[in-house]
């Protein structure tokens, strides 16, 4: 299998702070909104050199997602940054009337996503907001794996013309992705080709992903990796074309089993191509307090639990 090595851990926020900056230099229709979250988000350097294309909302971000909107009339092209539960959940109601059911043009932009978020807990772990966004009809979710596809999914939706989602998140994760990478939104990527079993990862677990196929090659397994980075719209064809090769498949997410990649993944067989698939996910439950390498391994969010999902979903084929 193909080889992947880590440059060097980063966060994935980190990488959203890294093309806004960019953006704020070359796109002067780009305006930023935070609530009060400024150092979380890294936008401190768009600040700097663009302090009169950033509005501190403060706690208010159902008032963030009604600005983001106005703005975009007068043609701004709008990116509001807060934790991703106070993306999603919070202001669901803004969103969906406000933004979703008219096609506004603002980039939601959601960091500390998923149990990795660590020690605060299950109050601010949010693991529904791929389910949310999902269902708003127009509404595209994407979820980078590392720091270069962060930055280069916020420099792709900036040229996209609709809603978007960015999920990001808090932890220091393997750096992998090419720096010069060019993000085709709904373009599923192949990262390893395999014959055996497909897995299909999107954000943190897709890192893990890798491990697991690499493991699973040592015991003569040989597993085809495929990083979703968009959920919605989702690559079918990528899908369908592996799976009718491998003939089973493992999908691998930080978010709750229900309403996830998995789902949709699911969907897209069960109509096309009924195919055996396991799902490494959360099931059915908040996070809690905890480093995000405890929470990843209680919660079975990682390489192993892919080798386990694989070993399982290959007996069923």
């Amino acid at each position: 299998m193909k080889k992947y090595i880590d440059q060097g851990k980063n966060d994935t926020r980190s990488g959203y702070g890294a093309a806004m900056t960019e953006l704020g230099r070359t796109n002067p229709n780009v305006v930023a909104l935070c609530a009060d979250l400024v150092g979380s988000l890294k936008i401190q350097e768009f600040i700097d050199e663009n302090p009169e294309r950033f509005f501190q909302i403060g706690i208010a971000e159902a008032n963030m997602m009604g600005i983001a909107a106005g703005l975009t009339i007068g043609g701004k092209i709008p990116f509001t940054g807060t934790f991703a539960n106070f993306s999603t959940g919070r202001v669901y109601d803004q969103i969906r009337q406000s933004i979703a059911y008219s096609g506004k043009n603002v980039k939601i932009c959601a960091s500390h996503a998923g149990v990795t978020l660590g020690e605060d807990g299950a109050t601010h772990q949010i693991l529904e907001d791929i389910g949310l966004m999902k269902m708003l009809p127009g509404m595209t979710v994407i979820n980078p794996c590392d720091y270069n596809q962060t930055k280069a999914a916020t420099l792709a939706i900036a040229d996209y013309e609709g809603p978007v989602y960015l999920r990001f998140g808090r932890p220091k994760v393997a750096n992998f992705t090419p720096v010069d990478q060019k993000f085709e939104i709904g373009k599923a990527l192949m990262l390893s080709e395999g014959t055996d079993v497909t897995i299909i990862a999107t954000g943190h677990l897709v890192w893990e992903a890798l491990i697991a196929a690499e493991n699973l090659e040592a015991d003569g397994i040989s597993a085809e990796v495929i990083n979703i980075h968009t959920i919605k719209p989702l690559d079918e064809e990528a899908v369908l074309k592996s799976v009718k090769k491998t003939g089973c498949v493992v999908t691998a997410e930080e978010h709750n089993y229900l309403g996830g990649l998995g789902e949709s993944i699911a969907r897209t067989l069960a109509t096309q191509h009924p195919t055996p698939q396991e799902f490494v996910a959360t099931q059915d439950t908040f996070g809690e307090s905890g480093t995000p390498e405890q929470l990843m391994e209680k919660y079975g969010l990682n390489n192993k639990a892919i080798t386990r999902a694989v070993l399982k979903v290959l007996k069923r084929k």
